[in-house]
């Protein structure tokens, strides 16, 4: 299974592959979507909280949204709980992970640190979405089924980040993964109960990823088989593993381009009703009033209904992770919008007698194809009988089904905005993040980062 002793040889092998301009100007892109989502997210409670503690550390050179700049630790803190407040961010489906979240703050907190160029902290993005998603996939669902597997697996990833922005050799390297692995943490109970904790497992694993890889560059041995191991990541937290999953496909592009891009503010699960509930009110919604409808089903993969079965929303986070309040937005409004979560929207009584008619079904077929593919059927029905149906397999923003680059850029512009930025500074930020990819200095893009801090 492996190319040395132990899976993490195999993985530093792997990370030997060329990287092409392409592939940095994709990794541009997942940077920018990343920065955009962070700096919404600041604007948000549990933001907020994050920067009061962040205020309380010494000063650094790093970003640190709503604290200015401070020291790396506490700047991947603060930004790697950032990222998912608005389920906004990046997914990669088979691995169930949001590689951004993690790998982008720790990445970005020790670019800053070292003075590295745009292309190194590019090319450790690429490493360290690679190796969060090819763990992500070996863990599966199985794992997921009680871990939250973006700070689980996305420590490794964070860890590889900033091991090639720290310049580590191949031992060095090696030790920055084994120490990941000790610290790989984050449970689901938090998504039980009205908690933040989501954040910290992300902004932890971000911290996390950047601590390891300081230790290794002092010589602060790790496990080499942290992964494999008898007591190792796999056996102690996962269920069957697909080892394959972690080493195969060694000719492959970067996994990071099979990572779909979210168009809505909602929970991925919820993703693929939103397009289809569209999807059919273009067909039909010109002759189907709300009051004439019947009833909406939902048939759709185990997973989904385990997270976004939420008839009545009580908070703008519960209603990210509704199916039936995604499905009476998409047809009353035709859209989803960051709006669209908050109270006057959950509380309108034409949306919420809609919400009453939706109705979720597990579909067996669905759910064998889950995770390679996150899909839903949905049938409406109104008071005649008549009954329209449509099925989404690849929601919008798979790469079977993706955003265009411009299309991305539009959606950090609208996310800056909503977070207070003005046009023209969303616009700087933008593209100065995008000229990474064609050689510009990183300090360009923390010039601008820096000023949004001022709003």
């Amino acid at each position: 299974m492996t190319t040395g002793a132990s899976l993490t040889h195999g993985l530093l092998d792997l990370l030997e592959r060329p990287i092409s301009p392409a592939d940095r100007r994709r990794a541009a892109l997942h940077l920018l979507d990343w920065i955009a989502c962070a700096q919404l997210g600041s604007t948000a409670a549990a933001g907020r909280a994050l920067a009061r503690l962040a205020l309380q550390s010494a000063q650094g050179p790093c970003t640190t949204w709503g604290a200015g700049r401070r020291e790396a630790g506490m700047a991947a803190l603060v930004n790697g709980g950032l990222g998912n407040l608005f389920e906004v961010d990046d997914l990669h489906r088979r691995a169930i992970v949001h590689p951004g979240d993690t790998v982008i703050a720790a990445a970005l907190a020790a670019a800053e640190r070292e003075g590295s160029s745009g292309a190194e902290l590019l090319d450790a993005l690429i490493k360290g979405y690679e190796v969060t998603i090819r763990i992500g996939t070996a863990a599966g669902p199985a794992h997921y089924r009680h871990w939250y597997s973006t700070a689980t697996c996305g420590v490794f990833g964070a860890a590889a980040a900033c091991a090639h922005v720290l310049g580590l050799n191949r031992q060095r390297s090696l030790d920055a993964l084994g120490q990941a692995g000790m610290m790989s943490a984050g449970l689901w109970q938090c998504r039980s109960e009205p908690t933040d904790s989501k954040q910290l497992a992300t902004g932890r694993s971000a911290q996390s990823g950047l601590l390891a890889a300081d230790l290794a560059r002092i010589g602060f041995a790790g496990a080499r088989q942290i992964l494999e191991g008898e007591h190792g990541f796999f056996a102690a937290a996962c269920g069957p593993v697909d080892l394959q999953a972690v080493l195969g496909r060694p000719d492959a592009a970067w996994m990071m381009h099979e990572v779909s891009f979210k168009p809505w503010s909602a929970c991925r699960h919820v993703h693929p009703v939103i397009e289809a509930v569209i999807a059919l009110r273009d067909q039909v919604g010109a002759s189907t009033s709300m009051e004439s409808i019947e009833s909406i089903d939902v048939h759709t993969y185990a997973d989904a209904i385990s997270f976004a079965d939420c008839v009545t929303p009580l908070s703008d986070h519960q209603a990210r992770f509704s199916l039936q309040h995604a499905a009476a937005v998409a047809w009353t409004r035709g859209d989803l919008t960051l709006h669209d979560s908050h109270s006057d929207v959950r509380d309108d009584p034409q949306i919420a007698a809609l919400r009453a008619k939706v109705r979720l079904h597990h579909d067996a077929d669905l759910t064998a194809a889950y995770p390679e593919r996150y899909g839903a059927t949905v049938l409406l029905r109104d008071a005649g009988g008549v009954q329209h149906t449509l099925t989404v397999h690849t929601a919008k923003g798979d790469p079977e089904n993706p955003l265009s680059a411009s299309q991305i850029q539009d959606k950090a512009l609208r996310l800056m905005a909503a977070a207070g930025l003005n046009p023209r500074l969303g616009e700087q930020i933008a593209q100065s993040c995008l000229a990474l990819a064609e050689g510009q200095p990183l300090s360009n893009l923390s010039t601008a980062l820096a000023q949004a801090q001022s709003i």
